[in-house]
């Protein structure tokens, strides 16, 4: 069923629909008699087309061959990424599956090199700001943690500042889950919970790497930020995101953290 045509098809359509509005994200959601398809552009949810509703399990076993999922599996939530040719060029999608009362529900995160904006002075900075943050990320050692809701733009930031200060001289190593987008000159590593390889336990190994700076996808837990702490006090320049909606909530966040 996956490998037909008019499935395959529509599947696309879908995933082009989205690159061409520029969309981040993508929602596949049953509803009792349709099917509801939402992209978000600018941060905002838009309504798409509506496939089908009897289309609905054949799309989603579709997207899940595509990420190498197990489409046997309806009831457990299942994460996983893969990438499409569209227009000629490569664009990355980060798939998560959930199973809802209606059926599973799929959000996508669209991850399209071309549009990624990694110069920190494009990225709507005022000139004082840029000027900060580029003397922060001058620095041999310390820390830089970027803050904001969900899809505020975190990553990009982090990378950005990264693109910025990458140079021959430095070894730079990330550990994320997963890595976005490839930097040449990066040493860039996935974190897999799965197989015992943590934010923590890959930071412990890269601080045995002989870094000069360290970016973390996002600090999560006191192990982690234990570590990155420490990182950025022993001649470590460390990066990471954390999720408070200001900056100034970072410090309660970490104190809840146990730090």
């Amino acid at each position: 069923m996956t490998q037909e045509a008019p499935v395959v098809k529509i599947t696309n359509l879908l995933l082009a629909e989205a690159v061409n509005m520029r969309a981040s994200d993508i929602l596949i959601e049953p509803l009792t008699n349709e099917l509801r398809v939402r992209y978000r552009v600018d941060g905002i949810l838009q309504e798409g087309r509506r496939p089908p509703k009897v289309l609905h399990s054949a799309i989603v076993s579709r997207l899940k061959v595509m990420s190498d999922l197990d489409i046997a599996e309806r009831r457990l939530p299942q994460d996983g990424r893969f990438k499409v040719k569209l227009h000629s060029r490569e664009v990355d999608f980060r798939i998560s599956v959930l199973p809802s009362s209606m059926g599973e529900k799929v959000a996508l995160r669209i991850l399209d090199k071309s549009q990624a904006m990694l110069d920190i002075e494009k990225l709507g900075f005022d000139q004082f700001s840029i000027e900060e943050i580029k003397k922060a990320a001058a620095r041999p050692h310390g820390m830089i943690l970027i803050c904001g809701p969900t899809g505020c733009g975190k990553t990009t930031t982090l990378y950005s500042v990264l693109q910025y200060i990458n140079s021959p001289e430095k070894n730079i190593v990330t550990v994320e889950d997963p890595v976005e987008y490839l930097i040449e000159g990066i040493n860039q590593v996935t974190s897999r919970p799965d197989i015992g390889l943590t934010f923590a336990g890959a930071l412990r190994s890269i601080l045995r790497q002989d870094p000069n700076i360290i970016m973390i996808g996002e600090i999560r837990d006191f192990e982690t930020v234990d570590i990155a702490i420490k990182a950025a006090l022993t001649g470590h320049l460390v990066l990471s995101t954390l999720h408070t909606t200001t900056a100034t909530g970072s410090i309660i966040r970490l104190v809840n953290m146990g730090l």
